[in-house]
């Protein structure tokens, strides 16, 4: 019920009542991974609900009596204490703004007692741990997207991401590969970001969820989106292509991960760029072409099947991968 249907029903209830007491009629009120064909170095692949309001308004005799005590409240005003993370991840030991927005949602939901120090301790660490373990995320103590997303203090991340419109059907690279909907070269490519390296190599901006295929001349071949990694694990820096597979499987074993492009090490297996995963018991795509630049996956950068092949093509072992 909005404001105005609020004050409209105050105002409504005084009339009845004024009316009924002079002896008048009533009024009514009726108030939504491991490789199959590994070509290369055997790695496994990682990879408010809306109610209608039906009101008879009564016309007052005489100006209504003023509710004291009670507020509308409009549920769309920000909290003045509401804040997001600058950085992509805090733990154990940091200081700061960051740490100070942290601990105030924390204090805010019950999970931590105090004020907010900006000083990432023990207690604030038991506390995203308890916060981490109710809510079925990953329990590491540390705070990076997902948990982050949880507490709501992370960061739009739409604002962001680039897009371009799709391009003409029939539509090619400089290279004469053929565009996916969601590729662009040549002028109607977004320009590199700053401090991207130099020379033939794939760059992958994290905030963009975009990837650049970059000439020796450092002119932009073709550039597209994905879905990259919804966890802090996409390392920042300099890599280079160390192993592929045409056809690999998920850490867990439940998604085929076609053209897989491997460019970086983990503890559970390999990151890097692949077409859109298959479910392994059916081949139904995990997600859709349009759902790209939307973090999705658990490391790797998936990419439409057109941008995975003109990848496959693209990026031998030994290629450079800057990630941004």
């Amino acid at each position: 019920m909005g404001r105005h249907d609020r004050r409209l029903l105050s105002l409504t209830a005084l009339t009845v009542g004024a009316l009924a007491l002079a002896g008048y009629a009533t009024g009514w009120f009726a108030p939504s991974g491991v490789s199959s064909k590994d070509t290369s170095v055997a790695t496994t692949g990682t990879s408010l609900l809306t109610a209608a309001s039906t009101t008879t308004q009564v016309t007052p005799t005489s100006a209504p009596t003023a509710v004291i005590g009670e507020q509308d409240l409009v549920g769309d005003e920000p909290s003045p204490d509401a804040c997001v993370l600058e950085a992509t991840s805090t733990r154990i030991g940091d200081t700061g703004t960051d740490v100070g927005c942290l601990q105030r949602a924390l204090v805010a939901l019950g999970y931590l007692e105090g004020e907010a120090s900006g000083v990432f301790d023990d207690a604030t660490q038991q506390a995203v741990t308890r916060v981490q373990i109710d809510r079925t995320l990953f329990v590491d103590g540390v705070v990076g997207r997902e948990t982050a997303l949880s507490l709501d203090i992370w960061r739009d991340e739409s604002m962001s991401v680039i897009r371009t419109p799709e391009p003409p059907e029939g539509a090619v690279d400089s290279l004469g590969y053929p565009l996916s909907s969601v590729a662009s070269t040549g002028a109607g490519a977004p320009p590199l970001p700053p401090n991207s390296g130099s020379g033939r190599r794939l760059v992958y901006g994290r905030a963009s969820q975009r990837v650049w295929a970059v000439d020796d001349d450092d002119s932009i071949i073709r550039s597209w989106l994905v879905s990259g990694s919804k966890y802090d694990n996409e390392t920042p820096g300099t890599h280079e292509v160390y192993s592929r597979s045409e056809m690999s499987t998920a850490w867990n074993g439940k998604a085929w991960l076609p053209m897989m492009v491997r460019w970086l090490k983990t503890d559970i297996g390999a990151i890097g760029f692949h077409a859109l995963p298959l479910h392994v018991e059916d081949d139904s795509p995990y997600q859709t072409e349009a759902e790209l630049g939307t973090r999705l996956s658990g490391g790797c950068q998936r990419q439409a099947n057109l941008d995975a092949e003109f990848t496959w093509d693209f990026a031998q072992i030994g290629t450079k991968v800057v990630v941004i």
